[in-house]
């Protein structure tokens, strides 16, 4: 129990101590977050904050991890990411650029032996063969951009992925999994004591450096989860958990189809977008969108334990419930995204 502790004790307290002294770096190299029409905050903030995250949550990794060689390919792609996400916080570079360096940095993983080869179907396996390297860093690049996403208010993206984590630290333990546990851990303490900065009124912004760390790094453990234990449920529960921001993403791709307006091209008809117009306030918002989120953890711990058809049968339920949820709210709708 003590290392568990002591991991995300040093990544909180490291962390804390850092982001003013970041606060103070992003200042200095220009790295701010000005408002505009489609982003709430409306005031000039520094962003960058990802990077005193990425500290506090090394520096625990390495104390708390024995056999470093292990995690070489999550080290490695970590590093790559966050330069990529320092240099488009003080720049901001194409988003082409940025695929690449995800893709690059999602590439580490295979590169030192962790690929997603198989997923277990109940007591069937199907075998990945030549789609096992590029589906996995598929996966580990999807839900780089997913927690990126859905950081769109003081606290959520840092507070969704402190619950995603708890979550996945549990199952990970589950599978007896010490190494992967106390890695969850770190990244957890890493977003606590980040978000005493983060949350409404945010005194700091965590940039693309911090989000795509936050997904990457989650996407990562569940790979190399599935690696050492060959269970498919390392892969289910982060999916589930981080459901909110997935399903916001995929129902973002489908309102700006409906309204004829590129994939790509920003909006406001997000969740929390929603749920400002409906009134709101952002503290209230996000608190909400944490409880779902836990909810949504509870469930994933459930279904990690349950049998194939009863887990299957949880994620339908919920996502017919966020379907329909999603159509009263207007978060699927014409021209919703132009909506005050």
């Amino acid at each position: 129990m003590t290392v568990y502790l002591w991991a995300f004790v040093i990544a909180l307290v490291v962390t804390y101590i850092c982001t003013p002294l970041v606060k103070q770096f992003a200042v200095k190299v220009g790295a701010i977050d000005k408002p505009d029409a489609r982003k709430v905050h409306q005031v000039s903030t520094p962003r960058l904050g990802g990077l005193a995250i990425y500290i506090g949550y090394m520096v625990s990794l390495l104390y708390s991890v024995k056999d470093v060689s292990s995690v070489k390919g999550l080290i490695v792609g970590s590093i790559i990411l966050v330069t990529v996400g320092i240099w488009d916080d003080i720049k901001q570079i194409g988003p082409k650029t940025k695929l690449m360096g995800q893709i690059l940095a999602a590439l580490m993983l295979p590169l030192f032996g962790n690929a997603v080869h198989f997923i277990s179907i109940g007591d069937h396996l199907l075998y990945l063969e030549y789609f096992a390297i590029p589906l996995t860093v598929f996966w580990i690049v999807g839900f780089t951009n997913i927690v990126n996403l859905i950081d769109g208010l003081d606290g959520l993206a840092a507070g969704i992925s402190l619950i995603a984590c708890i979550t996945i630290c549990i199952v990970t333990l589950q599978m007896g999994q010490i190494e992967l546990a106390c890695i969850t851990l770190a990244l957890a303490g890493a977003a606590c004591g980040f978000l005493r900065y983060n949350f409404n009124p945010a005194k700091i912004f965590m940039g693309d450096t911090g989000s795509m760390l936050l997904g990457y790094t989650m996407a990562a453990i569940s790979v190399m989860g599935s690696v050492k234990t060959a269970a498919t449920v390392a892969l289910v529960v982060p999916v589930i958990v981080l459901g909110l921001p997935i399903l916001d993403t995929l129902f973002a791709i489908v309102r700006r189809r409906i309204n004829g307006r590129p994939v790509f091209q920003p909006d406001k008809g997000h969740l929390h977008h929603r749920l400002l117009a409906m009134g709101l306030t952002q503290k209230q918002a996000v608190l909400l969108m944490y409880a779902i989120t836990a909810l949504l953890g509870c469930v994933s711990i459930v279904a990690a334990k349950a049998n194939f058809v009863i887990g299957v049968l949880l994620v339908l339920v919920i996502l017919c419930a966020c379907v329909w949820t999603a159509t009263k709210i207007g978060i699927i709708s014409k021209d919703n995204d132009v909506r005050k």
